[in-house]
């Protein structure tokens, strides 16, 4: 059966956008100092990109995308500027710039290769930034073919795991991060995506899951180590073999053996990771009070190179002389230079248009301090400026955003919350910090129920039932008032 012909040009479109797609996220979802590393690697592999600040004599400016508005599900439509093959760009290239240039150039393809290989002597001692887990972990996940909203929802998770790879937080939470249509299945859903990435027992929410996770059908003993692992752990951490013996009737001697075996597994699968904090963090973003005293949004791009095609090498295209082989590969060239200029610039439109409405939504935050931070779901932020929700979660992730009242990272300003019972909307972090600071002020030798805890902060203007001061303090991990009692 014969396609449509539109139906046949759709799939041809889409077929050549995935690259530019995969590109384009990945450069969204770079820090400042992550991509002006992935910009040197690309000007060692591309001699056709030049710094126009570097060399603005052989730097020929490309023009800025548009801003883009991406419908959710829906890939953002390419710009004019990138045609839709390379034989389409070549004659493009040379109708474009058909009286600029001089022809009597010959050049190799191995002489384009040489200047890739000087470029590359230039540079090759960046330093690179350590991958982290975060990283390796976001990237085993883009090769999975995930509905958008569990997709959203694990790269959540991701990015709330702790320095040994353990869930913590709470789905609720992740949920109420991502927003509508995100529910509790989903994030179980995607929860289950993540416990399946490598290393094994990432995601898991204590250590006995961890453990759990880490069973294979061919690990040796496997059924016994399941059994021990699930309803003997303590038993084996105090080394009560005899009494698993008797309730289990597994030998001893097999016990003995399982127990070997799961030395051997990890308990704190994050840590292989480099963990070491950077020295200092380099904003993305600036936040500045104008004269009106309103909020100016700035992107810091100081220092990242203004990328352009060469004129040198558009300039060859026009070689009538030139081999095949060597015009098919500075075209091919071209259009990767174009591809990626494109791509940075898109990262500069969406994550300037996603901070500009962070900072609108938070400014009681930049006037009052952290207390009076507003909950604020990535969903909220997407249906404002117009992208799909992850893109919001790849533009604020790992970004840190300069502000009057300190530095921060832009996913500090995202965050659920709860409704009071005088129907007011509160974020977790402004009932986390009033509980923080009750407990703080409490009397060592007399400390405060949850039902005192909740008159303290009806008090102090964030009416809350008890049962969510309870959750609250259980994951602020606060013990009881019976246990935190000093006599």
């Amino acid at each position: 059966m014969r396609l449509d012909t539109s139906q046949q040009m759709r799939t041809d479109m889409r077929m050549r956008m995935a690259p530019r797609m995969i590109q384009s996220m990945e450069i969204l979802q770079l820090p400042l100092m992550a991509l002006q590393e992935r910009i040197d690697q690309e000007m060692i592999e591309n001699p056709l990109l030049v710094d126009q600040d570097g060399d603005p004599d052989d730097a020929e400016p490309v023009a800025s995308t548009e801003d883009y508005a991406e419908q959710p599900g829906e890939a953002p439509e390419p710009t004019e500027s990138a045609d839709d093959s390379e034989a389409d760009f070549g004659e493009f290239v040379d109708d474009e710039w058909r009286d600029s240039y001089d022809t009597n150039h010959r050049v190799s393809r191995s002489a384009i290769d040489d200047e890739a290989d000087r470029k590359h002597d230039a540079i090759q001692n960046v330093i690179t930034r350590p991958r982290s887990m975060q990283d390796e972990l976001a990237e085993q996940l883009a090769f999975l073919d995930l509905e958008p909203t569990v997709e959203a929802l694990a790269e959540a998770i991701i990015h709330s795991l702790d320095e040994n790879g353990y869930f913590t937080g709470s789905l609720a939470e992740i949920v109420d991060q991502v927003g509508e249509p995100a529910n509790l299945e989903l994030a179980e859903q995607a929860l289950a995506v993540v416990q399946k990435l490598d290393p094994p027992g990432i995601g898991a929410r204590n250590l006995r899951e961890c453990l759990l996770l880490q069973l294979t059908p061919q690990t040796p003993l496997r059924e016994v180590l399941h059994k021990l692992i699930s309803n003997h752990l303590d038993d084996l951490q105090q080394n009560r073999l005899p009494k698993i013996e008797r309730e289990t009737g597994i030998p001893i001697e097999t016990i003995k053996e399982s127990l070997d075996r799961l030395r051997r597994l990890n308990p704190r699968p994050g840590a292989r990771f480099d963990s070491e904090p950077a020295g200092y963090v380099l904003p993305d973003l600036v936040v500045e009070l104008d004269d009106q005293g309103e909020y100016v949004v700035k992107l810091v791009d100081d220092y990242t190179p203004r990328l352009s095609i060469s004129r040198y090498y558009q300039q060859l295209l026009k070689n009538k002389n030139a081999e095949p082989e060597t015009r098919e590969y500075i075209q091919k060239k071209i259009q990767s230079a174009r591809w990626l200029i494109e791509s940075i610039e898109q990262r500069r439109n969406t994550l300037l248009k996603v901070a500009r409405a962070v900072i609108d939504h938070q400014k009681d935050f930049l006037d009052k301090g952290p207390e009076w931070i507003e909950p604020l779901k990535m969903q909220q932020i997407a249906d404002r400026v117009h992208v799909h929700v992850t893109t919001v979660s790849r533009a604020v992730d790992d970004k840190w955003v300069q502000t009057p009242r300190g530095v921060f990272p832009l996913k500090r300003f995202f965050g659920g919350g709860t409704t009071t019972s005088d129907g007011e909307s509160v974020a977790w972090d402004t009932i986390k910090q009033k509980l923080l600071e009750i407990i703080g002020k409490e009397d060592k030798h007399n400390p405060l129920s949850d039902e005192e805890i909740v008159d303290a902060l009806s008090q102090g203007g964030v009416p809350v039932a008890r049962r969510t001061v309870t959750k609250y303090r259980k994951a602020l991990r606060i013990p009881s008032s019976r246990k935190r009692k000093e006599y």
